[in-house]
């Protein structure tokens, strides 16, 4: 049984609409790191970085990912409709740190798969092709459900991990 305290400690009474408090509130919570992608019509190819991924639903498949309003990928996703959810692996921190930069090429320094026309991390822990199956507010940031279409693992690979801010590894002892 987990004791609670009949008193909150001081840091955990503060004001929760503090914006600081609650993102690294959010933060001790370990996530891997993804990076979502999609392709236009026209052949413009985007991406991003989230760690905001999580499994949704096995029947159907659904998975989800929530990316900022502003973000520079979301009106390419929005029209073509498919995307794909690369996650990295311990590998994978230059491409999460390219993936959140504007005004340089995203996709040229790694090796990319073309699954149906969604760009895929040949070099990913896991990937899915998904088809946009809704988009919700989700205030500052869009809630996306991708229904997976597609899918690839490699079990040799570890996983990249967020966690206070840096990334972590995996540790087993």
């Amino acid at each position: 049984m987990i004791a609670i305290p009949s008193q909150m400690p001081a840091a955990l009474a503060e004001s929760p609409f503090d914006a600081r408090l609650l993102r690294d509130a959010f933060g001790c919570f370990a996530t891997g790191v993804t990076v979502v992608t999609s392709q236009s019509p026209s052949g413009e190819r985007v991406g991003l970085t989230a760690n905001s991924f999580t499994s949704v639903s096995l029947d159907p498949p659904l998975l989800l990912f929530c990316p900022a309003n502003g973000a520079s990928a979301l009106p390419v996703l929005r029209e073509s409709g498919r995307f794909a959810i690369n996650i990295l692996d311990l590998d994978g921190q230059t491409v999460a740190n390219r993936f959140t930069q504007r005004d340089l090429d995203r996709f040229g320094a790694d090796d990319w798969l073309d699954w149906d026309g969604v760009p895929v991390l040949a070099t990913a822990k896991a990937a899915f092709a998904c088809e946009l199956h809704a988009d919700h507010d989700g205030g500052d940031h869009r809630i996306i459900v991708g229904l997976v279409t597609r899918l690839a693992l490699d079990t040799d690979r570890e996983p990249l991990l967020y966690l206070h801010g840096r990334y972590r590894r995996v540790h087993v002892g």
